[in-house]
């Protein structure tokens, strides 16, 4: 690239930064769901995909082209252009948010981070607005579908998802006081180097906001104890029951890209990102190729954990009542959050 321009270097790696993170998004999905269902059926004590593929490996690839060759019925009294925009909205809106998460330590390559698409100085706030333009994907899909289990469905993660989001967003601002920022990369700096016991969840002492959080994050995503959107044997299913084909298949791609992306933000606001929890108790790594590969392999394994966290509490806890969620997020997470904001905010003026 010694040829290139700067402008002209910048573009192009900006654009393959873009398809790489894209490609491994979508693969990350796929392998997710491979993961979730592997992990449940030894839960249960039964196998899980092992047929396509050595220990079902090629799993996720046969359902693609299962899901790409179903015949896709569209009912005659739906919205028509709504009721195709909505999984492209809860998709998009799923993937996008991904493009702000450094993933890595930093690198740069004639002054291009290479390990993360944009270092936002509210790059924090950029995930909280995107993932909650996602409802608009739920709550369309709903209405568009003329189906009442439907739109019933669709009310419910509308109800759901601007209840627990207040509790989300609050729940953050303890971990933001600390850091004095809303990039991304300066919390996970402001972090230390030091290990474990400098991350946000031990040194820190916002347990109670990361318990806040990740309660809020399994209502987000939709997922049990939350799923109450999809109850199938209230709603048949719910928001998506008139979708088919790829259609269907993009909004479950939405759920587990959620997934991805709220486990991502624990990992960098409360367990340090991409950085060791030995701190510099081992020496560092010499070869810039390990001292690149290394730090993404911590927040892979991070995130790799807070996967498994999903898929045991969905293998494990029945479903709340309606009247369980909303008492749950609005009598309790929430003023919980807020008290944990007047602590943090007191031990930070006390200390200044």
């Amino acid at each position: 690239m010694s040829h290139l321009s700067p402008f002209q270097t910048f573009l192009l790696l900006s654009i393959l930064k873009v398809v790489v993170v894209l490609v491994i998004t979508l693969m990350a999905v796929a392998y997710t769901v491979l993961l979730e269902r592997k992990v449940l059926g030894r839960i249960q004590n039964r196998w899980g995909p092992s047929r396509v593929g050595p220990f079902g490996m090629l799993q996720p690839l046969a359902d693609g082209i299962k899901l790409f060759l179903k015949e896709d019925l569209m009912p005659t009294a739906v919205e028509r252009p709504l009721f195709l925009l909505a999984p492209v909205i809860a998709l998009a809106c799923a993937l996008i948010s991904i493009a702000v998460v450094p993933f890595g330590g930093v690198q740069t390559v004639k002054g291009v981070e290479m390990f993360n698409i944009a270092d936002l100085n509210i790059g924090l706030l950029v995930i909280l607005g995107i993932t909650s333009i996602g409802v608009y994907g739920i709550a369309l899909s709903g209405w568009s579908s003329n189906n009442k289990f439907a739109l019933l469905g669709s009310l419910r993660a509308t109800s759901q998802m601007i209840s627990y989001e207040l509790a989300l967003g609050l729940s953050l601002v303890g971990v933001v006081l600390r850091a004095q920022s809303l990039s991304l990369r300066d919390i996970v700096n402001s972090q230390g180097a030091h290990g474990l016991l400098s991350w946000n969840f031990f040194g820190g002492f916002q347990f109670v906001a990361f318990f806040v959080y990740i309660m809020a994050a399994y209502a987000e995503t939709n997922r049990a104890p939350f799923d109450l959107p999809e109850a199938e044997s209230e709603l048949v299913a719910g928001y998506h029951i008139e979708y088919s084909s790829m259609k269907f298949a993009m909004f479950f791609m939405a759920e587990y890209a959620n997934m991805i992306t709220v486990s991502c933000v624990a990992t960098l606001l409360f367990f340090g990102g991409a950085s060791s929890p030995f701190g510099h108790l081992f020496p560092d790594f010499s070869s810039p190729i390990l001292a690149a590969i290394v730090p993404i392999l911590w927040f892979v394994v991070k995130v790799l954990g807070f996967l498994l966290l999903f898929i045991w509490v969905r293998g494990t806890l029945p479903r709340f009542r309606y009247d369980q969620l909303m008492s749950f997020g609005w009598k309790f997470l929430l003023p919980v959050a807020m008290a944990n904001i007047i602590i943090t905010s007191l031990v930070i003026a006390l200390r200044s």
